[in-house]
C-alpha cells in the first residue's frame, strides 16, 4: 500500500508519517503543496490514497482537488483540513473525493482512516457531519470580533501572519492589524504570550 500525504506544515506531516509507518506494510511519499504533489501523482507510483490538505499552498480551495483528482494514475483522492466546515467536506464528497478527515481527530482515528480509504472504504466522521457549530463563549473572546477570535486560534496553533492569511482569504498587513488589535484587548505584547493566554484558559 502506498499513499501521498501533502501538508505545508511539517510537524503534521512528519507526525503522519511516523504513525503510518508504525503499523506496517505501508509506504508513504510527502510534498508540501500541490505542484510538490501533482509531480509525485504524475510520476513512477499509482498511490492507494491521496491526501491532501485544503488550506495549502497551491490548492485554491477545492480547485486543488480537482486538479488532483483528474491526473492519470489516481484513483483515490481524499481531503483533510483544521478550518473547512461541513459544507466544504460535503461538496468534496460530492465531487468524488472518497473521504474527508478533521485533523482533529485522535491519531488512531486518523490513522485508521488513512487505512479504510487507501483500501477503497469513503471516509467522514458521522459527528462532524451532523454536528450543529457551537458558539464558543468564552470570556476571553468577549471583547474581539470573530475576525480577531479566528487568528487567535492561529496564533494558537503556532500559525505564522502569512498562514493565518492564507487561511482566513485576508491580506497579510489586515491579519497584522487584527493582531496588533487582539493584543491590546486580551493585554499582551507578543504571539507567544496571546497564545499561551488563550491555552492556559482553554479558550480553543
Amino acid at each position: 500500500m502506498r499513499i501521498l500525504i501533502a501538508d505545508d506544515h511539517d510537524l503534521l506531516r512528519d507526525s503522519l508519517v511516523a504513525f503510518m509507518q508504525a503499523e506496517g506494510n505501508i509506504d508513504t511519499d510527502t510534498a508540501a503543496n500541490l505542484d510538490e504533489a501533482c509531480a509525485l501523482i504524475d510520476g513512477h507510483y499509482t498511490y492507494d490514497l491521496v491526501l491532501l490538505d485544503y488550506n495549502m499552498p497551491g490548492m485554491n480551495g477545492l480547485e486543488g482537488l480537482k486538479t488532483a483528482a483528474d491526473r492519470n494514475g489516481v484513483h483515490r483522492v481524499a481531503l483533510m483540513s483544521g478550518e473547512a466546515s461541513r459544507e466544504i467536506a460535503e461538496q468534496a464528497l460530492e465531487m468524488g473525493a472518497i473521504g474527508f478527515i478533521p485533523k482533529t481527530l485522535p491519531a488512531k482515528s486518523l490513522v485508521n482512516a488513512i487505512k479504510f480509504m487507501a483500501m477503497g472504504e469513503k471516509y467522514a466522521p458521522l459527528d462532524f457531519m451532523t454536528a450543529e457549530p457551537e458558539p464558543n463563549n468564552h470570556p476571553l473572546l468577549k471583547s474581539l470580533t470573530d475576525r480577531e477570535t479566528q487568528v487567535l486560534k492561529g496564533l494558537t496553533e503556532g500559525k505564522s501572519n502569512k498562514e493565518i492569511a492564507r487561511d482566513l482569504e485576508l491580506s497579510e498587513p489586515t491579519v497584522k492589524l487584527h493582531v496588533k488589535t487582539l493584543y491590546h484587548k486580551i493585554d499582551v505584547s507578543n504571539r507567544t504570550q496571546a497564545a499561551m493566554v488563550a491555552r492556559d484558559q482553554g479558550v480553543f
